[in-house]
Order: C-alpha cells, then sequence, then structure tokens
C-alpha cells in the first residue's frame, strides 16, 4: 500500500505542471456535451473520499458503521476481537492444564494456581492483527522472563500450545524476553482469559504481529 501511495504521489508531482497548464486553460469553443475538466477532478476527488470512508472504519471507530470494505474480525468477548476461536483451533478446555516449561534436560511443571501466585504485572498492549485492525486492551498476568532460570543467558525461546492449525507455535527472542512488558496474560480488561482469548494463559508482548502472540499457551522451550 505504501509503494502504491509513493508511486502515486510521485506521478502526481510529476504531471502537476501539466495538470496546472491545462486547469488555467479557456476553451476557444465551448463544449457542448460531456464532463469538463473540474467535474472530472470532482468526482475523483469524491470517489477518493468515499473510499476512504469506506476502508477506514478498522482504525476510527466513529466511522465504522460506514466502513464496508473494512477489514472485518469477529466482535469477541471481552472488548477484543477474535480471528481464530478455541473452537476453531480445537482447544477444548482448561481441566487438567499444566505449563511445561523445557530447559535443557531440565523440566518443570506449574499448575494454574502456580503460575497465577507468582508476582503480577500488568501492560496495556494491541492486539495488531496483519489483515489491518488492531485493538488496544489492559492484560494482566506473570513475566515470562519469571518463569525461566538465568534468563539473559537464554537465545530463544519457543511458546507452543494445543493449536495445532499453524499458530500454536512462536519463538521470543532475547529482546523481547527482556521486555518488562512480555506476559504471560492471565486476565484481559480485568477479567479471567475468555476461552477464545486463550485460557487459561496466553502470550502477549509488545511490537509483534496478533499470530506470534500465542493463545492456550502450555509449553515452553528454552534455547541457550
Amino acid at each position: 500500500a505504501w509503494l502504491a501511495i509513493g508511486a502515486i504521489a510521485v506521478h502526481v508531482a510529476v504531471q502537476l505542471p501539466v495538470v496546472r497548464r491545462e486547469l488555467g486553460r479557456r476553451d476557444a469553443e465551448p463544449r457542448s456535451s460531456g464532463l469538463g475538466r473540474r467535474q472530472v477532478l470532482g468526482l475523483a476527488g469524491a470517489a477518493s473520499l468515499l473510499a476512504a470512508v469506506a476502508t477506514a472504519g478498522d482504525k476510527l471507530p466513529f466511522l465504522r458503521p460506514f466502513g464496508v470494505l473494512s477489514q472485518r474480525s469477529g466482535e469477541g468477548p471481552q472488548g477484543v476481537p477474535v480471528n481464530r476461536s478455541a473452537a476453531a483451533a480445537g482447544v477444548s478446555g482448561a481441566d487438567g492444564w499444566s505449563l511445561e516449561v523445557v530447559d535443557g534436560d531440565r523440566t518443570r511443571s506449574f499448575s494454574l494456581a502456580e503460575v497465577a501466585a507468582l508476582p503480577r504485572h500488568e501492560a496495556y498492549l494491541p492486539i495488531a492483527c496483519v489483515e489491518g485492525w488492531n485493538a488496544w486492551a489492559h492484560w494482566e498476568g506473570v513475566r515470562l522472563a519469571d518463569l525461566l532460570d538465568a534468563p539473559d543467558a537464554v537465545r530463544l525461546v519457543v511458546v507452543s500450545s494445543p493449536d495445532r492449525g499453524g499458530y500454536g507455535r512462536s519463538t521470543v527472542g532475547p529482546a523481547t524476553l527482556a521486555d518488562p512488558q512480555t506476559l504471560l496474560a492471565l486476565r484481559v480488561n480485568g477479567d479471567l482469559l475468555a476461552a477464545d482469548h486463550g485460557a487459561p494463559l496466553r502470550l502477549i508482548a509488545p511490537n509483534r504481529p496478533g499470530a506470534l502472540q500465542t493463545k492456550w499457551v502450555n509449553r515452553i522451550e528454552v534455547q541457550r
């Protein structure tokens, strides 16, 4: 999109002298029919404005009723849209859930109560979908780094879930791991995560597309 916008801007800049000259001309003979230059430009401007209104609804809430061409997602519970539901991911529920942390030859298992007992932190971060929409929310959970031994020495963290449809696995590098806003969230907007938002535990971190904010997290693998 930015390349297209840049190309149009360059084209307009190159043709501007021609446009100005043509707009300043007065025809020797009046036209009996057809649209004049000003009418054509007016129609083009109106069409551009209509296209902008019809596609801006995902960014400007007050235009959503008119955003018939905007990117769409499910409304979702708790004020946050959902593209992939628990049913679509084949995740049945949190019964018997535990979190497995694998670090070399050492494996630790955490129950939900043990995770919830760790120090809590909050972050205000968006789910930014690659389809074009984003939605900000208040998240509460535990820092991913707090579940690891010597996090400063970690080269890579692989976060996994039962979702085997292409979105059940993502990686976290050292810079993201060190960010205090990188959380395994338990709550969103003051409530426990709904199933469609990844209950009981989901990854939320800054500067990542929504497809990498893994939901239904049940396994963490550490690479050093």
